[in-house]
């Protein structure tokens, strides 16, 4: 079958179409982010107890996005592979089992938090007002889970078949949405203004998310099925189940859901430790968060469309040229993230104080924006050589390296720092300087070794 990858030779052919893949994922992201930052900026409004709420609920559901780690991994290097190879109906049969498996998924952990939600909010906090907002946030979210996940599933299959555009539309639609629905859902009277709103509080901000997510979906889904797209869909096929491609979407996948499990629990233990030092910490940790996912939302999106370049090569028996590529999207990451990552450190308390309501940001979070800035920088480049992992369907080293940051350094060095030593919060921020710091040298070793140019799924 005819290759379906660009034959563009030089390394200035290449970047570009490096940058034709990922820009319109990049800025897709970007917004995206955007919106969680400005949906972070009108909790602040309502107060800290909120923010903390978001903060805990954030980090409950990336224990389920564990399941859609898993699918989402394996379906990126085999939809690009195989359309590197042009077999466009084996690349429609992955698309359609992802979808599948994503809905399945995604039905089975929404059920699991809703159980188990309000006990593990009582497990980061004793605070009846954190609860309370972060069950109201937290429930409707998850009802909408399958929605998130198969929103990510479309998205996929359109990079993954050189159509970075749409989702990028996609993603710019669903923001303008929520930016737009947020506050008029969330405030009698929207902060700042005498525009009157529906006054639902916590639960507004969760229906702006959903909403704006489930229309994106459905005009994406909705392509997919009319033949808008490289792949068309088929409806009945999403109720049968293939057990070839199933099994790899599985297993090539597993290593990626490990190393988002390892993070996970290491990201549990920690935001249990900030807990210690009060609500303002669990805050400050929510919004440096947000912030520091807005700053690599750019290096996250070269990552996905080098990643998707890099399958394609490898699947047209052009290893040289997927090598050429993760040196140029290790380059691009680092370049546009290190624009963010050198305002955070120069103006901390600005940024921060963004988030709360117009108040003077403390000591505590600045220092801690101004780790985040480096830390964002060496994330980036890790980011650039995550593409070669992602590409080649060569999950391994990233679990490798997962392991190494958080269960050799961060974790070991935050328990010690607060429960032995009981040091200032500021010991606990530089956990994550640390974390960065060892995953991306993990994540060297690998790259420097080679292997993934060989694997092909």
């Amino acid at each position: 079958m005819e290759s379906r990858v660009s034959n563009d030779s030089t390394v200035g052919d290449l970047n570009r179409h490096v940058w034709r893949m990922s820009f319109p994922t990049m800025a897709g992201m970007l917004l995206q982010a955007v919106y969680d930052l400005v949906d972070m900026i009108w909790i602040g409004f309502i107060s800290p107890e909120a923010v903390a709420a978001v903060t805990i609920f954030i980090t409950l559901f990336w224990i389920v996005e564990i399941l859609n780690e898993i699918v989402g991994t394996s379906s990126v290097s085999m939809i690009s592979q195989s359309y590197g190879t042009g077999d466009l109906e084996r690349t429609r049969i992955i698309s359609e089992q992802t979808l599948v498996f994503k809905a399945l998924l995604a039905i089975l952990g929404a059920i699991i938090m809703l159980v188990c939600l309000k006990p593990l909010l009582h497990f980061f906090t004793d605070d009846s007002k954190v609860i309370a907002h972060g069950i109201e946030y937290g429930v409707i979210r998850l009802i909408f889970l399958p929605i998130f996940f198969s929103s990510y599933s479309v998205n996929t299959i359109f990079r993954c078949t050189g159509d970075a555009k749409t989702p990028m539309k996609l993603l710019i639609t669903s923001a303008i949405i929520n930016m737009v629905a947020d506050p008029l859902l969330m405030f009698d009277t929207i902060p700042g203004t005498s525009i009157k709103g529906l006054g639902w509080g916590m639960q507004g901000a969760a229906i702006a998310t959903v909403g704006s997510i489930s229309i994106a979906f459905l005009v994406g889904f909705i392509m997919l099925l009319k033949g808008k797209a490289v792949v068309t869909i088929r409806f009945s096929h999403l109720f049968k189940v293939d057990r070839e491609t199933a099994k790899k979407l599985f297993t090539i996948g597993l290593p990626s859901g490990l190393t988002l499990i390892i993070r996970n629990i290491a990201g549990v233990v920690t935001l249990r430790l900030i807990g210690l030092y009060g609500t303002a910490a669990l805050a400050i940790l929510g919004i440096g968060t947000r912030i520091y996912q807005f700053g690599m939302m750019p290096g996250w999106g070269i990552m996905m469309g080098s990643g998707i370049i890099i399958g394609q090569n490898l699947g047209a028996e052009k290893p040289q040229r997927a090598l050429r590529a993760v040196r140029i999207s290790t380059i691009n990451c680092m370049a546009v993230v290190g624009f963010f990552s050198l305002l955070l450190m120069i103006f901390p308390g600005q940024v921060l104080s963004l988030f709360l309501g117009g108040q003077q940001a403390s000591a505590e979070g600045i220092l801690f924006m101004m780790i985040c800035g480096p830390s964002m920088l060496i994330g980036a480049a890790g980011s650039g050589m995550g593409s070669a992992f992602t590409g080649a369907g060569d999950n391994k080293p990233m679990l490798y390296a997962g392991l190494v940051s958080q269960y050799v350094f961060m974790m070991p060095y935050s328990l010690v720092a607060v429960l032995l030593f009981k040091l200032p919060i500021g010991w606990l921020w530089a956990a994550y300087l640390l974390g960065d710091s060892t995953e991306f040298l993990t994540r060297w070793y690998f790259y420097r070794k080679k292997r993934w140019l060989l694997k092909r799924v």
